[in-house]
């Protein structure tokens, strides 16, 4: 049988990774969080204290940086240097780390190199701001998530909320307006909607209205390719 890959690409709280996981399950993919990496990257800076305005100093940290993915118990685990930092990178302080050096040339072309290494051979799912339009272009199916600012923002504070951890509404949601400008005006690969993307606006859907919406999609282009 073919392999065959679904990209969802949307802004941050839009709920790609809630979902991707779960459909993950349900089909029986590997998952892969992009952001993850792109977060894992943010906070070995913080850690050792680079300046996150100096590209090249990042460029250069990139050569000491070993990073590896592995499914545990189904769920993505992510490793720095051997270190498992997947609960570490769930900060705010990361997650803004992570935004800054999404910008950086250098971090793309690592992190687009290993995420499209991870899909060879497997039948994938892989969500991020620019997996249908840089990552997997060829993807068989793309999915564009989309949600509005204070529904983004309630998601964001539950998912705080669930871990124990401090956050400031007002600031959360200033701290996702201002990602969205840097995703969607970055230089390199910015958060677009592919021109071959089904667009679900999940605002006003549950998590399972959602998978629901994105399985249908995935049923027909699969049936349609023949896959």
């Amino acid at each position: 049988m073919k392999n065959y890959s679904i990209a969802i690409d949307g802004p941050a709280g839009s709920g790609k990774s809630t979902v991707a996981k779960q459909i993950a399950k349900k089909l029986n993919l590997l998952y892969i969080d992009t952001g993850a990496m792109y977060r894992a990257v943010g906070l070995y800076c913080l850690k050792n204290n680079i300046d996150i305005d100096k590209e090249e100093k990042i460029a250069f940290a990139l050569k000491n940086m070993n990073m590896s993915i592995e499914l545990l118990e189904g769920i993505q685990n992510i490793y720095l240097n051997g270190e498992n930092v997947t609960e570490k990178i769930r900060t705010q302080e990361v997650g803004k780390a992570a935004s800054d050096v999404a910008v950086i040339l250098a971090v793309r072309q690592k992190l687009v190199q290993i995420q499209r290494d991870l899909a060879k051979g497997h039948n994938v799912i892989m969500d991020g701001r620019d997996i249908g339009t840089n990552v997997l272009p060829d993807a068989s199916v793309k999915i564009y998530l989309n949600a509005n600012i204070e529904e983004r923002t309630k998601r964001r504070c539950n998912e705080l909320k669930t871990l124990g951890k401090q956050y400031d509404k007002e600031q959360i949601k200033k701290e996702i307006i201002q990602r969205d400008e840097n995703d969607k005006n970055r230089k390199y690969n910015p958060l677009k909607k592919a021109e071959d993307a089904f667009e679900i606006d999940s605002s006003c859907m549950n998590i399972e209205q959602v998978i629901e919406a994105i399985l249908n999609v995935v049923k027909q282009k699969i049936n349609d390719l023949g896959v």
